[in-house]
C-alpha cells in the first residue's frame, strides 16, 4: 500500500511539474526608479500566483536560494514538488502601475 501511495504521489507531482514548466507568471510590485522593489516577493507570493494560474503549489515547495525577489525583471524559480520531482518556472516582475498620477 505504501508503494502504491508513493507511486500516486510521484505521478501527481510529475503532472504538476509538467504544468508548472509551461507557466510564465507576471507579477506586479511597487518599485523605485532604479528597478528595486519596495519590499520583496517571497515564497507565499509565488505559490499564490502559481495556484491562481491553475497549478496548485504550496509555499513550502517554492525554493528561493538567493532569498526573496527584490528586483524587477525575469527570474527563474525552482519548485520542489516531490523528493524526485523539481520544476523551473519563469517569473517576470513588473512595476505596478500607479494609475492616475497627479501632475
Amino acid at each position: 500500500d505504501l508503494e502504491k501511495k508513493e507511486a500516486e504521489e510521484l505521478q501527481a507531482a510529475t503532472q504538476r511539474a509538467a504544468s508548472a514548466a509551461l507557466l510564465t507568471l507576471r507579477l506586479s510590485a511597487k518599485a523605485g526608479t532604479e528597478g528595486k522593489l519596495f519590499g520583496s516577493l517571497g515564497t507565499a507570493d509565488i505559490a499564490e500566483a502559481c495556484t491562481a494560474a491553475g497549478v496548485p503549489v504550496r509555499r513550502s515547495e517554492v525554493r528561493l536560494p538567493h532569498g526573496p525577489i527584490r528586483t524587477l525583471g525575469e527570474h527563474s524559480i525552482e519548485l520542489h514538488l516531490h523528493s524526485d520531482v523539481n520544476a523551473t518556472i519563469r517569473i517576470t516582475v513588473v512595476a505596478e502601475d500607479d494609475g492616475g498620477q497627479a501632475s
